[in-house]
């Protein structure tokens, strides 16, 4: 597919009947009874997740993305009633970084998403009483929707959010949040807090499963990206070029690369880990050639570089070099990589993840793997009563 015919890539071609009934509201009582398909080479069989590791590829690298999701969700009431809803974005003041905010002992400024708008007022403060301390909320931006988060006790934001914020459950789960989401809602094996959705793919996997790798020869492999609230964002054109991609923070540190370098089976657990995956590729590929801003991602970047491309490894490689050179442990980037038809897939060869949602750059990303059969593993997903979406069923896509 060349660049004029991905240029007219229509979002309608990606859309199915989706019934709410299939829509998984509640996590199943153990994670990894979920029902598991598996696609390779144009043929589909049904297992459960307690099948994965003899499904694997002997010595596969399994990638994770141990990115763990905050309680992004706050509802505060004025003084008259009316109760506002905050949904916190990213970071502004005074820090960019999801991390250092989430550690900082002073105020805080972050672009949300405000529920009820109309009630906030610019220069509005609204205060929620803990135990612990007092916690102002001051919309400083209404067009931005900038709001600062002030404290009256030497805690970390991070603390402040665990007393007041709820689990970003998504959109449609049509419920409230409830105290086994606080669990349910993240992976065995999320570390690095920043996330306002969780990397569902990674749900399934419990202890269990983790502890018998080394049994069945799978290695694994960490990075982080914080997945953001734009990974839920309708794609509203119809040619799918023109929709604006959200950006997310990553990070991998130079072990993990080192892991990355070796030319071996590498399965991306769930679409945040492939993203990862190649927007470091394109992270290796600017460095290699010196390119301007080579730890920021643009959207359009990877179809429109006119370079001489690299093999996965030797890209990584150069970030190792670039690494080495400086005397830094981890690189770290923002990507707004959008992954479609006609985009070429170079950092795996399979890949495990939910069923996503009709006309959504994520059922992008899967046809870019499987290309149209990605209708018909769809369909044989909803003939066999999959459940969907983040707390629904898995598969396992081999390119």
């Amino acid at each position: 597919m060349n660049l004029d015919e991905v240029k007219r890539v229509k979002i309608s071609d990606f859309d199915y009947d989706l019934p709410t009934e299939y829509i998984a509201q509640k996590p199943l009582e153990s994670r990894d009874a979920s029902k598991l398909l598996v696609y390779k080479s144009g043929e589909i069989t049904h297992h459960h997740f307690t099948d994965i590791l003899d499904l694997l590829p002997k010595h596969t690298r399994l990638v994770f993305n141990n990115t763990r999701v905050i309680p992004a969700r706050i509802f505060a009431t004025k003084e008259t009633g009316a109760r506002i809803q905050i949904f916190l974005l990213n970071p502004i003041a005074p820090y960019a970084e999801v991390e250092r905010s989430l550690k900082s002992t002073e105020d805080v400024v972050w672009q949300c998403m405000i529920g009820n708008a109309k009630r906030f007022k610019q220069d509005d403060q609204l205060s929620i009483e803990t135990p612990d301390c007092t916690i102002s909320l001051t919309l400083e931006d209404r067009e931005n929707k900038y709001v600062r988060f002030s404290w009256n006790t030497d805690i970390e934001f991070c603390d402040v959010l665990e007393s007041i914020g709820k689990m970003p459950l998504p959109p449609y789960i049509k419920r409230e949040a409830q105290e086994e989401d606080d669990e349910r809602y993240q992976t065995v094996f999320a570390k690095e807090e920043g996330a306002v959705a969780a990397p569902t793919a990674g749900l399934h996997f419990t202890q269990r499963i983790m502890d018998q790798f080394q049994i069945n020869h799978i290695q694994k492999s960490e990075l982080t990206l914080h997945v953001g609230a734009g990974t839920f964002k309708p794609v509203e054109v119809d040619e799918v070029w023109d929709h604006p991609m959200h950006e997310e923070f990553f990070q991998a540190d130079v072990n993990c690369l080192r892991e990355l370098a070796q030319k071996e089976t590498r399965i991306a657990t769930g679409t945040t880990s492939l993203r990862s995956l190649e927007s470091l590729y394109w992270v290796g590929i600017k460095l290699y050639y010196g390119l301007e801003n080579p730890f920021d991602i643009e959207q359009h970047f990877p179809y429109e570089c006119e370079h001489e491309l690299l093999s996965f490894e030797e890209s990584i490689k150069a970030i190792i070099k670039h690494l080495e050179s400086n005397g830094l442990h981890a690189v770290t980037g923002t990507s707004g990589i959008m992954i479609m038809p006609g985009y070429q897939i170079r950092s795996i060869s399979g890949l495990i993840t939910n069923f996503h949602l009709p006309k959504s750059t994520l059922l992008l990303l899967i046809s870019a793997l499987v290309g149209d059969d990605w209708r018909t593993i769809y369909s044989e997903a909803k003939a066999n009563n999959y459940r969907f979406l983040s707390y629904g069923d898995s598969s396992l896509l081999m390119a």
